[in-house]
């Protein structure tokens, strides 16, 4: 889906960080588009038909899609490709951040219907790449296989308060591996880190 989109703000650091409103929120409410803007995040800028085959999607909705995903300024021209025939596209920031508490108890049931649909799709999303993941780990040097992954969960009885001051403790401890190693150093991979907290009902 990224810095973060579970609510929270990013570090004072992170740098390029679009936070959302109630207006893109709406633009950015679909399965598809949340895909194509995660693409382009991850694996750079590209074209509707690239996307298209990299996503399993026709080209005719990966092209309208990206349009309504520049209308709100998700993503924009890649000024350095697009000089042939096909229009090259690029996400316009990092990451995003957005108010998912305010979001879900806005007044108007379209917005609250908006954060639905991101939220599951991030959900969806994260229990995707952590199944390919464990599909593929074969593939992978052992130095990765070994050790360089984790599954875990714990639980700890907090206050809402104290679930924030944890949250944030998080980030900012990923957000101090961010540029410690440079591209293309040998045995690295970019690595994919989901924090998920939320309370439990007591039985």
């Amino acid at each position: 889906m990224p810095a973060t989109e579970d609510g929270t703000e990013p570090p004072a650091e992170a740098e390029n960080v679009h936070k959302v409103d109630a207006r893109t929120l709406r633009g950015l409410a679909h399965p598809l588009r949340l895909r194509l803007l995660a693409a382009l995040r991850e694996y750079g800028p590209a074209t509707a038909s690239g996307l298209a085959d990299r996503l399993g999607e026709s080209s005719g909705a990966t092209s309208y899609h990206l349009r309504q995903l520049a209308a709100y300024g998700f993503v924009e021209d890649d000024p350095e490709r697009g000089k042939g025939r096909e229009r090259w596209w690029r996400a316009a920031h990092r990451g995003t951040v957005f108010d998912s508490s305010r979001f879900l108890s806005h007044p108007d049931p379209e917005v609250r219907g908006a954060v639905d649909v991101v939220l599951h799709e991030i959900a969806t999303t994260h229990s995707q790449e952590l199944n390919t993941w464990i599909g593929t780990m074969r593939e992978w040097p052992d130095a990765w296989r070994q050790e360089g992954w984790d599954i875990s969960d714990f639980q700890v009885r907090l206050t809402p308060d104290l679930s924030e001051e944890l949250i944030g403790k998080i980030h900012e401890l990923i957000e101090s591996y961010r540029g410690r190693v440079p591209e293309g150093t040998e045995g690295s991979a970019n690595v994919r880190s989901h924090v998920h907290l939320f309370p439990r009902p007591a039985e």
